[in-house]
């Protein structure tokens, strides 16, 4: 018999995975495609069996269909493509269809469908509610078929942030992550479920047939900068292309010494430091409030943050004006660094429109809650956050975040930068925090400064890419 494909170790390892959903890769060159693409063809025995495969936009869909053609056609000869539904049909019935969803709302295109398979290639493409919103999707079309999620990934993209949230930080790989859930049914009972997931990690260096086909690969990606090539090919999900702020360093060594790190350990404010508190306002999705002081020299340290966020990323707690504001008095009454302080409010200008009535900032001034409106600049605010991370030849910043701030310190890392507006954040991340601290940083702003690389810093080049970059040749030793 011919063998058609068979599975390298960590292929094989992510095909053998029993949980629900499984993330695999993390790297380039790890063979994610072909494992997606053959995973979809496990029950297509099955004659109701339906699977899905999805990227963000269908050009981006080519190269999986292409390696569909190459192996589906070899290992079921009667297997036909429907080029207008791009869609397989088995001979046995079952079905594996191409998809995307370039657009957000292009996810309902997908209401009330049922697929037991789908498999997110490049997860970190899609929103976090687009990929939620196909889990309703993910259920038998018929007995005897097993319903799962499968998706692939490397670090960066607009997704970055939740999936490194889902997959990455809870548990070290291959290790099962179980999260429950309460269900109420109609008559009052409470029932409590549990669902897994799994990360299953994979580098060029686990895909031997590339590495025997193109042994220079792995120096492309070694000569890229250095952002995309500690993600691309380390899988570092604290470094990738598209990130915004590359200086961000968090260094628990340094959390005391506050050098060459932003996080750093809380301590008390003095009480001729000027305190500030920031303002985003959200419904749906997050609202944001953050609390800052700044020392005599100008640098400015986040000390306190109020996140109105659920469980899930991006998801608001819908918590009305009053509400938040009633809130902020009760925190600035029992903090031991904002209670008796003069506190400068600063915020989103929108929250003074009364177009639809009362204001937002009309309702928290009713609370006892003031604000003034904060410069918007967009441009001007991203780089007043970029002058203060500058690290100086000593080590030390213009700008500090406490370790208890950990909404600021999952968020700000993962922001990318727009495809279309080059210069400015992709607003479909989770952006709330970065816009309520833009409008502090905007009202003490400061001049460009010089920032150290890390590497320059530290003296690290582990590549040794000094002598690369003078044209010295890769080789093995």
């Amino acid at each position: 018999m011919k063998v058609i494909w068979e599975p390298q170790g960590k292929q094989k390892a992510f095909q053998e995975r029993p949980e629900y959903e499984a993330l695999y890769g993390g790297a380039a060159g790890g063979g994610k495609s072909e494992a997606m693409v053959i995973e979809a063809l496990r029950q297509v025995e099955i004659p109701h069996y339906t699977g899905l495969i999805l990227r963000r936009t269908f050009p981006q869909l080519e190269n999986l269909i292409n390696k569909s053609r190459k192996y589906y056609k070899s290992a079921f000869p009667e297997a036909k493509y429907n080029e207008q539904k791009h869609c397989w049909n088995f001979a046995s019935g079952a079905k594996v269809y191409f998809g995307s969803m370039q657009y957000e709302n292009d996810k309902y295109n997908y209401q009330g469908q049922e697929y037991d398979f789908i498999g997110f290639d490049e997860l970190t493409q899609f929103t976090y509610s687009q990929f939620i919103y196909m889990l309703s999707r993910n259920r038998p079309t018929g007995p005897g078929t097993d319903v799962y999620i499968r998706a692939t990934a490397n670090p960066g993209g607009v997704g970055h942030g939740w999936v490194k949230e889902r997959y990455i930080l809870p548990a070290p790989p291959m290790t099962p992550i179980w999260e429950e859930v309460e269900i109420v049914t109609p008559d009052g009972t409470v029932k409590h479920m549990k669902k897994d997931r799994i990360f299953v990690p994979a580098t060029v260096f686990d895909n031997g047939i590339l590495m025997q086909n193109d042994p220079s690969y792995i120096a492309s990606l070694a000569m890229l900068p250095e952002a995309e090539r500690k993600a691309l090919l380390y899988g570092d999900w604290d470094s990738f292309e598209g990130q915004v702020f590359v200086e961000w360093r968090n260094d628990p060594s340094h959390y005391r010494d506050q050098r060459y790190t932003h996080v750093i350990d809380p301590f008390p404010i003095p009480d001729h430091w000027r305190i500030y508190r920031g303002f985003d306002f959200g419904y749906a999705k997050p609202f944001s409030v953050g609390w800052y002081a700044a020392d005599p020299d100008g640098c400015v340290y986040r000390i306190r943050e109020f996140y109105g966020c659920t469980k899930q990323p991006n998801t608001g707690v819908k918590m009305d004006p009053h509400e938040i504001a009633r809130n902020i008095r009760e925190i600035e009454k029992t903090d031991e660094n904002l209670k008796g302080k003069t506190i400068r409010g600063i915020a989103d200008p929108s929250i003074y429109d009364g177009s639809r009535g009362q204001s937002i900032a009309e309702q928290m001034e009713r609370e006892g809650v003031y604000w003034e409106p904060g410069d918007n600049a967009r441009i001007p605010g991203k780089m007043q956050y970029h002058y203060r991370m500058a690290f100086d030849k000593t080590g030390r910043a213009m700008f500090y975040v406490f370790h208890t701030c950990k909404h600021f310190i999952r968020t700000i890392p993962t922001l990318v930068y727009d495809e279309k507006n080059v210069e400015d954040i992709d607003t479909e991340t989770e952006d709330h925090i970065y816009d309520e601290c833009r409008y502090v940083l905007m009202a003490n702003p400061i001049s460009p400064r010089q920032h150290i690389p890390a590497e320059d810093r530290l003296g690290e080049d582990p590549l040794n890419m000094r002598e690369i970059k003078k044209g010295k040749r890769w080789y093995e030793q």
